[in-house]
Formats: structure tokens, C-alpha cells, sequence
């Protein structure tokens, strides 16, 4: 056989390697999460002190699969005084109706319905915060997207994370839930808890501060001192712009103790993958590097290579079998943390290590993406911060797409 095959097997094996290293590490870290989660719970179960007013500001774009779920897990907080703030940019948008019937359920919830056509930029979801910013009353401002399900102390923990010493911006960790439990939206949701929570789990215990746009949480005067919505409209990734803004700043970004879950919803793997080449193609260009080594959290991906550039030596797939074990282990311990069990995914996990590594390679040319019904394309470009230093940030000219 060839030194260079024999070579780039070795190569694939070590990636693979330090891949399973990753993934088992950051399923501990989940672990160890959760258990932070539930002792915080029970420290809350225990507090009596004051809690301030707070705004949840939810943007929403049509009906999307479990939605009245999602939106009903925030009416149904355990917490003293909030409103919360939709914003739609149609009258005869679908969500409106589902408003309603959450309206009717639960009364004594201050609602706020802003429904405003108006666009100021790019990215719709920050143009519809906009529109909806000057109903919000209270001076602690919560955004979450539409999709987003929670607990019951989700704000409690939020606001007691905000409030922590040096925090300008809280935020939280998010796993996968399958709208309807179909192969598809599991193999989606497999994306989520097994490759990207576990290697957000490991950067963290790096020291990395990332915002996860699930949930922006932050006080109306640091939201107004860093340019306020504005600052965020003229970028597709407003969740790592706003991380930039509030970092630059010399303020953490702090993880709230509480797991969220978002609506996996895809109903075919064409749109399942427009989706994951949308978000692939919008990190590579917010973070190209990180982005081109996340690459290792594909460790049957790799496994595989290395058996097919040495089919015949049994090394390469001894190496293929341990990994699929250790996948399988990793993976069960995720879905035990994420509470979230994906049964059909973990036979299917070469497959989808492969579809992720399709998706890299797919998200390396271009910069269309489909999203919210226009095509948008991403722009990266350099910008000089105040101490010198060079940041990326996702810019975007949007145009209309023909049915």
C-alpha cells in the first residue's frame, strides 16, 4: 500500500480519535450542567427575594410545527411580573391565531401584539424587534425565538445570571426536540445534541464566551449604549454580533442554568439540509476558522476515510468500530442529559456525520442562503474594533425570491 494513503489514514484516525475525545467530554460537561440545572432549582424553591419586571420579546414569522407549545412554555412561567411582546410584520400572519388562543388561556399574562410591515434592514427578525422594542416596559429585556421551549424557572434563572458580577449578556444552552419524532427532524435534532451541543460544552470549558441566539438577555441601557437594535440589523448572525458588541465592552457573556429545547420541524431532508446550509454558510462566514475545525466533532466521518484510503488493514476498521461504539455511548449519554431520546438516530449516525460533512463542504462556496422567504446573501468583510483588533461579522443584501 502506498505510504501517502497509509499516511492520510493515520491523519483521519487521530482526528476521529480527538472527535470521540470531544464528544465524550462534552456529554460530561451536559452532565455536569444538568445537575448545576437542578441545584439551582432547588435553591430557587428556597429564595424569597425580589424579582424584577422583565420584557420577553418574541419576533414570529408564521406557524411553525409545536409552536403553540413553545410559546405557551412562556405564559407559563413561574415568575411574578412579566410581559411579554410579540411582534408579526402581516396581518394575515398564521401565528396571530395562535396568539389568541394563548391569550384566552392564561388572562392574567400582559400581552403586547405589535403587528408593523415595516423592514429597516437585512435581517427581518431584528427589523421586527425593532418594531416591537417601544412596547416593551420593563427595563430587563429577554429575546427569544419563536421555537424556543422552557422551563418553568427559565427566567428566574436568566434574571439571576444577569445579575451576576460583570455579565452584560445572558444566554442559554439549547438542544433539539423533534416536532413529530420522524427520521428526518431526528437526524436534525442529532445535529444539535450530539455534534453541536457537546462541542459548545467544550469550548465553554475552553474559556469561549459565545452568544447562542436562542436567548438574548440584557438591561435596556446596555442594549441602548451598544447602538441598540440598530447596531444588529445590517447582520445575519445578530446573536455573535451582539456577543461581539458586549465582549468589546469587557462584559461576560453568561450560560443561564436552564436547557432549552427548539422545534426540529423539517418534514424532508431537502429541507433539512436548506436549513443546515443556511446556518453552516452563516458561522463560516462569522467565523470561518472555528467553523472549519468543528469539522472534528465528525469522528465517523473521519473513521470511514480512514477506511477507505486503507480498506485492507485492520486497524482502520477496528478504529471504525470503536468509534461507532463510542458515538453510540456519547450520543445515549446526550440524550439522557438533553431528556430528549432520538432512538432512530444513533443507527444512522454515519450518515450523519456524513450529511454534516456534505454541509461543511457546501457551506465553503456560496453565500446564498435561503431565509424567511428571500435569498440572502453573506458578505464577510474586516472591521477594526476600538483596541486595534480585526473581528468578522456577517453582512447581508437580500433579494426577493421568485415562486
Amino acid at each position: 500500500m502506498p505510504l501517502p494513503l497509509t499516511i492520510a489514514a493515520g491523519f483521519c484516525a487521530l482526528v476521529s480519535a480527538a472527535g470521540n475525545l470531544q464528544a465524550l467530554a462534552g456529554a460530561i460537561l451536559l452532565a455536569r450542567f444538568r445537575r448545576t440545572e437542578h441545584r439551582a432549582d432547588d435553591a430557587l424553591r428556597l429564595s424569597d427575594r425580589t424579582w424584577p419586571s422583565v420584557t420577553v420579546l418574541k419576533p414570529l414569522h408564521g406557524s411553525e410545527p409545536l409552536l403553540e407549545d413553545a410559546l405557551e412554555s412562556v405564559f407559563t412561567q413561574d415568575y411574578p411580573d412579566f410581559q411579554i411582546v410579540f411582534g408579526v410584520q402581516d396581518r394575515e400572519d398564521t401565528a396571530l391565531a395562535v396568539i389568541e388562543r394563548l391569550r384566552a388561556r392564561h388572562l392574567r399574562i400582559p400581552v403586547n401584539v405589535v403587528i408593523n410591515p415595516q423592514e429597516h434592514g437585512p435581517n427581518r427578525k431584528v427589523g421586527n424587534l425593532m418594531n416591537m422594542y417601544g412596547e416593551a416596559r420593563h427595563d430587563i429585556i429577554v429575546i427569544s425565538d419563536s421555537d424556543i421551549h422552557t422551563s418553568p424557572n427559565y427566567l428566574r434563572h436568566v434574571v439571576m445570571s444577569l445579575e451576576e458580577q460583570g455579565t452584560g449578556l445572558v444566554t442559554t444552552l439549547y438542544a433539539g426536540r423533534p416536532a413529530a419524532g420522524t427520521i428526518v427532524q431526528q437526524l436534525g435534532a442529532c445535529q444539535i445534541n450530539h455534534n453541536f451541543l457537546p462541542g459548545v460544552m467544550m469550548s465553554r470549558f475552553l474559556g469561549r464566551q459565545d452568544c447562542l441566539g436562542a436567548t438574548m438577555a440584557l438591561r435596556r441601557r446596555t442594549l441602548e449604549e451598544i447602538g441598540g437594535l440598530e447596531a444588529l440589523v445590517d447582520h445575519v448572525a445578530d446573536d455573535a454580533e451582539l456577543g461581539q458588541l458586549i465582549r468589546a465592552r469587557g462584559e461576560n457573556i453568561t450560560i443561564a442554568p436552564t436547557l432549552t429545547h427548539t422545534t426540529v420541524g423539517e418534514h424532508s431532508i431537502s429541507d433539512l439540509l436548506a436549513h443546515e446550509l443556511r446556518w453552516g454558510r452563516t458561522v463560516k462566514n462569522v467565523a470561518p476558522v472555528g467553523y472549519g475545525l468543528s469539522a472534528i466533532q465528525l469522528p465517523l466521518f473521519w473513521a470511514v476515510a480512514a477506511v477507505l484510503f486503507r480498506p485492507n488493514a485492520w486497524w482502520t476498521w477496528f478504529m471504525l468500530l470503536l468509534t461507532w461504539l463510542l458515538r453510540a455511548i456519547g450520543s445515549s449519554i446526550m440524550d439522557c442529559g438533553t431528556e430528549c431520546p432520538l432512538p432512530a438516530a444513533i443507527p444512522l449516525l454515519v450518515v450523519r456525520d456524513w450529511l454534516s460533512a456534505a454541509i461543511m463542504v457546501g457551506s465553503a462556496r456560496g453565500s446564498r442562503v435561503a431565509w424567511r422567504g428571500r435569498t440572502v446573501h453573506i458578505a464577510r468583510r474586516k472591521r477594526n474594533s476600538a483596541s486595534g483588533a480585526t473581528s468578522l461579522q456577517a453582512d447581508a443584501t437580500h433579494r426577493s425570491v421568485r415562486s
